[in-house]
């Protein structure tokens, strides 16, 4: 989950370090997470930040 900006600013960020979305299960009312794979093919999911959740 992201400290600092957003859920959105954090899959960018870990796209640009060869991650990749998996599945998206963002809703247009902001809820939801993103699966994303590292280059390894773990999967890991990035929720909504701290700040996004209030």
């Amino acid at each position: 989950m992201p400290t600092n900006g957003s859920r959105d600013d954090e899959v960018e960020r870990l796209k640009g370090l060869d991650a990749t979305e998996y599945e998206d299960h963002r809703k247009p009312d902001g809820t939801g997470w993103v699966t994303m794979a590292d280059p390894e093919g773990n999967l890991f999911c990035v929720e909504r930040s701290a700040t996004e959740r209030v």
